[in-house]
């Protein structure tokens, strides 16, 4: 459970964003996201968070309540970037970020930013991301989350179809990415990702791998089926399902709480480039 529902906008804020990197202060069930500096009102007293504060410190508000600063955290980004639909879920996200191998180095060409919680991932597992967002009040809130998370420098959010630019990103023509050659991974989740598959091998260097999220299982088929068609390898879709264990007194079991549903995510590889002796 958190109180604080956007990015250092929680309900009584002074609206002072700092200077410095967000923390979360957190007593019990309750997560408050601020920056250095910045100073909240709750039930519990005025916190001010100080300019010099470090994870692990603990600040009291002005009634002597505790709070434990704790730094910010993959998982966090989920609960508390501003929201501009439903975002992937940390599942999800692991299930891309395993099966792709996606860390430091690597240049990643990502589509359907929304909320932008898969690129923060990305980036902060070290990878430099480009995304596409069609709407542009998404794309600025998506921005906003980037700054939020520390990896404004390694996302760059562009507004516009991934689809119009598809000519200049396989061809090594766009000016702000130079030509360095192709992406080590594309991740998709927006409607056209049939459309993008299609140009996977244009896109990815040798052996980069392609993920896509689709909701419906229709879609899915249809994005496996265009990777399939592209030339793409190991074709494989996936359902992330979990369910959490009950531990008590009688015994244990799982959680009697539903399965929810996700969506679909099928990774697609580029075959190795073939050797001049081949």
């Amino acid at each position: 459970m958190t109180d604080a529902d956007a990015p250092g906008g929680a309900a009584g804020s002074d609206g002072d964003e700092g200077s410095g990197a967000p923390v979360l202060l957190v007593r019990e069930n309750r997560e408050y996201l601020l920056r250095p500096g910045e100073t909240l009102e709750t039930d519990l007293g005025v916190l001010t968070v100080p300019d010099d504060v470090r994870p692990g410190d603990t600040v009291e508000t002005h009634l002597e309540t505790p709070f434990t600063v704790r730094r910010l955290r993959g998982p966090d980004l989920f609960h508390h970037f501003e929201r501009t639909g439903a975002p992937m879920v940390p599942r999800d996200i692991g299930l891309v970020l395993g099966e792709t191998g996606a860390g430091t180095g690597d240049r990643v060409l990502d589509a359907g930013t929304g909320t932008g919680v898969l690129a923060a991932y990305l980036a902060r597992a070290g990878a430099r991301v480009t995304t596409y967002e069609t709407d542009p009040e998404f794309a600025e809130v998506a921005r906003r989350n980037m700054r939020m998370a520390g990896v404004a420098d390694a996302v760059e959010v562009r507004t516009g179809d991934v689809t119009a630019a598809l000519d200049a990103l396989a061809g090594g023509e766009d000016e702000r990415l130079g030509s360095a050659g192709g992406f080590d991974v594309v991740t998709l989740d927006t409607a056209d990702a049939p459309t993008v598959a299609a140009r996977a091998t244009d896109l990815l260097v040798s052996g980069g791998y392609l993920a896509m999220y689709v909701p419906f299982v229709e879609g899915s088929r249809e994005a496996a089926t265009a990777a399939r068609e592209a030339g793409m390898v190991d074709v494989t879709t996936h359902e992330t399902i979990q369910r959490e264990f009950v531990y008590g007194d009688r015994g244990s079991r799982p959680d009697t709480a539903p399965v929810g549903h996700t969506g679909f995510i099928t990774i697609a590889r580029r075959p190795d480039a073939p050797t001049p002796d081949a």
